[in-house]
């Protein structure tokens, strides 16, 4: 699976960024737990999630600040 870049996050609205936020927390939830019981199959993959949530929380702060700047 390709990363995410940021320009795409940033086309996307607050509600879809908080679903795929919450889809990567459960998905590094899984492999983590594929890692303890030796079953990880592609452990370099951990480090992907971890880093496309990473990108997820940036833009998600940055559209709140944009939001809150509107106001």
């Amino acid at each position: 699976m390709a990363t995410v870049k940021a320009e795409d996050l940033r086309a996307k609205t607050l509600d879809e960024l908080k679903t795929q936020l919450v889809g990567l927390k459960q998905e590094l939830f899984n492999l983590r737990f594929q890692t303890a019981n030796g079953q990880n199959e592609n452990p370099s993959r951990a480090r992907i999630v971890r880093r496309e949530i990473a990108r997820i929380k940036t833009v998600l702060g940055q559209k709140v600040q944009t939001v809150d700047a509107e106001k």
